[in-house]
Parts: C-alpha cells; sequence; structure tokens
C-alpha cells in the first residue's frame, strides 16, 4: 500500500491532540446539551475533569483504544470541532470514528476536511482496514456527510437508543479500506 498524506492537515485545518489550553473549548462542547443525544452522554463534564482526561490522555491509540484530536483552523488557531477514533481494534483492524462540530462553524466544509484527514491516517498510518459509525436515522446531516464520504449502511438497530420515555432506530455504517 502506498503510504500518501501523513500530516494530520491540510491547506485549511490541523487535527491535533488536544493541549491544556483546550480546556474552556472542550467544556462548551462536552457540556452542549443538544450534543448529548448523539454522543450518549448524560451527566456534564467538569473542568477539572476534562484536565485529567487531557492529561491522562498522553499514551498512543495502542494504549488507549482512542485517539480525540481538536480540528483547528490553521490560519487563526481557532479550535471549531472534535473528531474522535474509538474502540480501536488493531487485531481486527477497525475502529469507530466520529465527529463534532461547534455549531458557530457548522456548514463550513470543516466536517469534511476532517474527516477526509482522518480517514486517511487511519488507512494509511494506522492500516485500518475499515473504519465504522452509528447515525441515528434522523441525523441527515451526520447521515449525508459519512455517505459523501464513502461509508455504506451495513445494518439498522431498531430501538437502539432511549431518548426520554422513546427509543429510537441507530443505522450502522462501514468504511472499508480498499488501498
Amino acid at each position: 500500500m502506498e503510504r500518501t498524506g501523513a500530516k494530520l492537515e491540510n491547506n485549511n485545518i490541523i487535527l491535533r491532540k488536544p493541549e491544556p489550553e483546550d480546556i474552556e473549548f472542550l467544556f462548551s462542547l462536552e457540556n452542549n446539551y443538544d450534543y448529548w443525544f448523539v454522543s450518549d452522554t448524560k451527566t456534564p463534564f467538569s473542568k477539572w475533569q476534562i484536565k485529567l482526561h487531557i492529561e491522562h490522555s498522553i499514551y498512543d491509540i495502542y494504549t488507549n483504544k482512542e485517539l480525540r484530536l481538536i480540528i483547528q483552523e490553521k490560519n487563526s488557531g481557532i479550535p471549531v470541532g472534535v473528531t474522535d477514533l474509538f474502540e480501536f481494534d488493531p487485531i481486527h483492524e477497525r475502529a469507530g470514528i466520529g465527529i463534532v462540530i461547534n455549531e458557530k462553524f457548522q456548514k463550513s466544509g470543516y466536517a469534511t476536511q476532517a474527516m477526509e484527514i482522518l480517514i486517511n491516517y487511519s488507512f494509511n498510518i494506522l492500516n485500518l482496514n475499515q473504519l465504522w459509525c452509528n447515525i441515528d436515522t434522523d441525523n441527515y446531516v451526520s447521515i449525508k456527510l459519512f455517505s459523501k464520504l464513502g461509508f455504506v449502511k451495513c445494518g439498522e438497530l431498531k430501538s437502539w437508543k432511549k431518548n426520554g420515555k422513546n427509543f429510537s432506530d441507530v443505522n450502522m455504517y462501514q468504511l472499508i479500506n480498499k488501498g
């Protein structure tokens, strides 16, 4: 397999590990109630918890089985979102993938760019065979994003997530490395 594009950046954005300076940004994202249903979060995070997470996530993806990266505008240095590889499985060469873009920066192309960079990294540096994600059936923005990137719906999980007193369905999507 040809190794291409090892850098976690393009002309517009950089994907980088969180730094202590990101605590306020991560605090605002993690405690935004609108994102909780997507991330399966039910309780807020303190700045102290986020600080500890940053301090203790110094290990690589092989140790933590996850990789969280800040999406940063290259010119301004402003963080615009977060992307994750999670449930990393080096034996089966797969990982889950997710993304959150701050509301102020949505519909600016950052999600597509960040995912393209992370997919390239996952397939060409980590040598993964596949990436997967679970998307709520009514999350049309995410379905459009991941479909545009080549992810294919491979299953439907009925009544998978509880929202209040109701349950909602979730679709599973995969992207197989054809490199």
